[in-house]
């Protein structure tokens, strides 16, 4: 695999990174072998770590605004002024390792239509019975197989694909990969999810708090995508929008504000919530099959999720309208020195 490279992008992994860079290990050439670290200002041990198994390592300057988007995009050049002639890269979160044989499998994925700028499989969380917010993300990762709209932090792509397009969009702190997505699919290239597991995942959410601003995140990111692209012919992310603004916001606020000159009828407004529960339990069980009971979970977090779906949508445009620099959105704890992410498992 000499004309694949790989770009490995972190910050205050800990041991999450070091099982990250030995899993490439295991299926590239190490006596030449061409994959990046992109450390952003970590504060723990992971460039120390990182230089101890890879050749490669990038630190980026963090007088400049970070974003994942310029890491990824800071390792794939840095890759090309190595080999030019590359053909083939594979991007990987530092909390992620690739599973046995994906890149073999990928590869041969991307190989088989010219037109395929990318190829992803399935992630899957490492620990998702250690908390329900795990359990959740695995649940996430599951994404229809077949030609899709979109990938998410890893995957395999053809280099002259991610060129074309100028790679990531460095302003983004979060929604990249979609972005970049779309960009692509404008241009005729195709994106692809094999049946095929891809890496493992620690997501290490263990408190609701985590949760709360991951989810808080992901409103940021509905309300720039609808921002960028929810006047196009695909409407990016305007019924994810106009959601969140009628759960998180327009329903609670018409159900507590108008309790007193309705007499507390104003509160069965609230019941909409089951209405939407149970259309999202149903939709789970149909489309991916879930348990009864992963199903309940997913609909009731969903649901509760629209509240700071919404707080992440105001951030944005407020951030907008003062003219902010956006800040990125972080959940994780640092994961310490020495120590898993779940150390009584």
């Amino acid at each position: 695999m000499s004309n694949v490279g790989v770009v490995v992008i972190g910050r205050n992994e800990g041991e999450r990174l070091v099982r990250c860079l030995k899993s490439l290990l295991c299926q590239l050439p190490t006596d030449n072998l061409l994959a990046v670290y992109v450390d952003s200002g970590s504060t723990d041990n992971s460039v120390e770590n990182a230089r101890a198994l890879i050749s490669h390592v990038l630190q980026l300057d963090m007088s400049i605004p970070f974003t994942m988007a310029r890491g990824r995009n800071a390792g794939f050049s840095y890759l090309l002024d190595i080999n030019p002639d590359l053909e083939f890269v594979q991007f990987v979160d530092g909390d992620c390792e690739l599973l046995p044989g994906w890149l073999e499998q990928g590869l041969t994925a991307l190989q088989q239509r010219e037109n395929r700028a990318i190829v992803c499989g399935r992630r899957r969380e490492r620990f998702p019975h250690a908390s329900v917010y795990n359990r959740l993300a695995d649940m996430e990762w599951n994404t229809p197989v077949g030609e899709a709209a979109a990938c998410g932090g890893d995957f395999i792509a053809r280099c002259r694909a991610i060129q074309q397009v100028n790679g990531f969009n460095p302003s983004l702190i979060c929604g990249e990969e979609p972005e970049m997505c779309i960009r692509l699919r404008q241009l005729g290239w195709k994106i692809q999810r094999i049946d095929v597991d891809m890496t493992l995942h620690d997501a290490a959410i263990t408190r609701f708090s985590q949760w709360w601003k991951r989810s808080i995140r992901g409103g940021w990111y509905v309300a720039e995508g609808r921002a960028m692209y929810g006047n196009s012919p695909i409407a990016y992310q305007v019924r994810e929008e106009k959601s969140g603004w009628l759960w998180g916001l327009i329903v609670p606020l018409l159900s507590f504000g108008l309790a007193l000159p309705t007499q507390g009828l104003s509160g069965f407004l609230l019941l909409g919530y089951g209405v939407l529960i149970f259309k999202i339990y149903r939709y789970r069980q149909r489309v991916y099959r879930d348990s009864p009971a992963d199903a309940r979970l997913y609909a009731c977090f969903c649901a509760l999720s629209k509240v700071p779906q919404m707080i992440g949508q105001t951030r944005y445009y407020l951030s907008r309208w003062f003219n902010r620099q956006p800040a990125l959105i972080e959940y994780k704890a640092i994961d310490q020195p020495g120590k898993l992410s779940y150390p009584h498992l």
